[in-house]
C-alpha cells in the first residue's frame, strides 16, 4: 500500500526558518514602530463567538457573507449555548471586544494597544491573498481628538518607511461621516445608480441592495467610470463630522504628511464613522494598497460597552512581503545581517565518543552565560567532519574538547574568521567569545 502523503491545507505555507527571516524582520519592525507610539502589545483569542463578526463587521459584508471560516457548536445544550464559532478574519473587532470585557471605559479609557497574529479568510487564494495571513494592527480607544488620526497615520506611513520605502508613499484618505449622514448619502447613492445598474458589474448588482456605498470602490474600468458622477458625501456632511474631516487634514500636514482625497476610499466594513483611509505605494501599479483604516466610534457601544470612540489600522504581511521583494527589499546587505541570526555563534565539536557527554554540558553552560546560538553535533560525526560542519554553518568560533582537554578542564577555542586559535580554561571560554564578538561587530 502507498504512503498517504499531505500538504498543507489550501491558501496557507509553512514558515520555514529562512521564510521567517523576512517575516520576523516585519515583527520586530511593527513592534518597534508601535512601542514607540506608546501602544502595548495585546493578544486575543484566534477564534470568537461568530455574531461578534456579524455584529461588528455587517451580515451584508463580503467577510462575513463569504470569507469566514465557521465551527459550528458541538450541542445545542452545551456550556456555549450552541454559539457557533469562527477564526478571526480580522483583528478590530475582537480587540474591542476586549475592551468592554476588561472595563476600560470606566477604570482607562484611553488605550492604545498593538497586536500581531494569524487572521483567516476562506477566500479564493491567489498572489497576495491567503486563506491564513498574519497581520498587524493598532487600535487607539477612548479620544475623538483628530490628532489621534493623524497619528495613527503617521504611524502606518513610518512602519513602512522603516522597511525602506520611499518618498513615493501616499496617504489617501476619505470621510464616512456620521451615521445619520450615511443614511441620507445612501439614498441619493442609490438613486444615482439605480437607472444604470443593469449596466454594472455582476458585483456591483450584488451589492446594490446589501452595501450600496461598495460600488464606489469597485475596481472594474467600467464601473470606476460610472463612479465619476456619484454624489459625494460631500454634499450631505454634518457640521461636526465636516470639523473633524478638516481637523484631521491639517493635522496630517502639521506630520508633513500631504493627504491625498480620494472619495473611492469606502472600506468594507460596517463599523467606519468619519476618518477612513489607505496608505498607497504607487510604484508597485495596481497592487499599490498597502494598508487602510479609520475610526469606528460605535464599536465598543455595539458590545455592550459605554459610548467610546475609537480608531486604528491593519497591515497584512502576505502582500507586503510581496511588495518588498518587488522593490529589492531590505537591500541585499541588510538582509544578509537578518541571515546571519540564523547562524551559530558557536560550534561544540567532540574529539572522540567520550567527550560528546562533556561537549554537551560545555555547549550548556556557554548558552546560560549569554552566548548564542550554540550547536554541536548529535550523529556521531568524525572531528574532520563535525570541524566541516562548523566552518560550513558559518559559526564565529569552534570549541574543540578532547580527552586532554577534559581531564584538565580546558578548551580549544578557535576564532574561524582569523584562523587562530588557543587554549582556555573552559570558565573563561563565555567572557572571551563575548569579547571577541563585540570587537568585530
Amino acid at each position: 500500500m502507498a504512503k498517504a502523503t499531505f500538504r498543507a491545507p489550501r491558501g496557507t505555507r509553512d514558515m520555514l526558518p529562512e521564510d521567517l527571516v523576512l517575516i520576523q524582520h516585519l515583527e520586530r519592525t511593527a513592534r518597534s514602530v508601535a512601542v514607540s507610539s506608546g501602544f502595548a502589545e495585546i493578544r486575543t483569542p484566534f477564534f470568537e463567538e461568530t455574531r461578534l463578526f456579524t455584529r461588528s463587521l455587517g451580515e451584508t459584508s463580503d467577510v462575513v457573507s463569504k470569507e469566514m471560516f465557521t465551527v459550528p457548536s458541538r450541542a445545542a445544550g452545551g456550556e456555549d449555548g450552541g454559539n457557533s464559532y469562527t477564526f478571526r478574519p480580522e483583528g478590530t473587532a475582537s480587540v474591542a471586544r476586549a475592551y468592554v470585557n476588561g472595563g476600560y471605559a470606566a477604570k482607562a479609557p484611553l488605550q492604545k494597544w498593538y497586536y500581531l497574529g494569524p487572521m483567516f479568510r476562506y477566500e479564493r487564494p491567489q498572489k497576495g491573498r491567503e486563506r491564513q495571513f498574519t497581520q498587524f494592527g493598532v487600535e487607539a480607544f477612548g479620544a475623538a481628538s483628530p490628532l489621534l488620526d493623524a497619528e495613527v497615520v503617521d504611524l502606518a506611513v513610518r512602519f513602512f518607511e522603516a522597511l525602506g520605502f520611499g518618498s513615493e508613499l501616499e496617504v489617501r484618505v476619505n470621510t464616512m461621516g456620521d451615521p445619520e449622514d450615511r443614511d441620507r448619502w445612501r439614498e441619493r447613492l442609490k438613486d444615482y445608480f439605480r437607472p444604470q445598474l443593469a449596466t454594472r458589474c455582476a458585483d456591483c448588482q450584488d451589492r446594490f441592495e446589501r452595501n450600496v456605498f461598495r460600488l464606489l470602490d469597485c475596481k472594474v474600468p467600467a464601473c470606476v467610470e460610472a463612479n465619476q458622477g456619484a454624489p459625494a458625501l460631500a454634499e450631505v456632511l454634518g457640521p461636526e463630522a465636516s470639523a473633524h474631516h478638516e481637523g484631521f487634514l491639517a493635522a496630517l500636514r502639521a506630520l508633513g504628511r500631504e493627504p491625498v482625497i480620494d472619495p473611492s476610499i469606502v472600506r468594507g466594513l460596517d463599523y467606519y464613522t468619519r476618518t477612513v483611509f489607505e496608505v498607497h505605494y504607487p510604484p508597485l501599479g495596481a497592487r499599490s494598497a498597502l494598508c487602510g483604516g479609520g475610526r469606528y466610534d460605535g464599536l465598543v457601544e455595539e458590545f455592550g460597552g459605554q459610548p467610546t470612540p475609537g480608531v486604528g489600522f491593519a497591515v497584512g504581511f502576505t502582500a507586503t512581503e510581496l511588495a518588498l521583494q518587488e522593490l529589492g527589499l531590505p537591500p541585499a546587505q541588510d538582509l544578509a545581517d537578518l541571515e546571519a541570526e540564523l547562524r551559530p555563534q558557536v560550534y561544540v565539536a567532540a574529539v572522540s565518543e567520550d567527550e560528546r557527554g562533556p561537549a554537551l554540558a560545555l555547549a550548556s553552560e556557554l548558552r546560560r552565560a549569554g552566548v548564542r546560538p550554540v550547536v554541536l553535533d548529535y550523529r556521531g560525526k568524525s572531528l574532520k567532519a563535525q570541524l566541516k560542519e562548523a566552518g560550513k554553518s558559518g559559526a564565529a568560533f569552534t570549541v574543540v574538547l578532547g580527552a586532554d582537554e577534559v581531564s584538565t578542564g580546558t578548551a580549544v577555542l578557535r576564532d574561524m574568521q582569523a584562523g587562530e586559535e588557543s587554549s582556555l580554561p573552559q570558565p573563561e571560554l563565555a567572557a572571551q567569545i563575548l569579547r571577541s564578538a563585540s570587537t568585530t561587530s
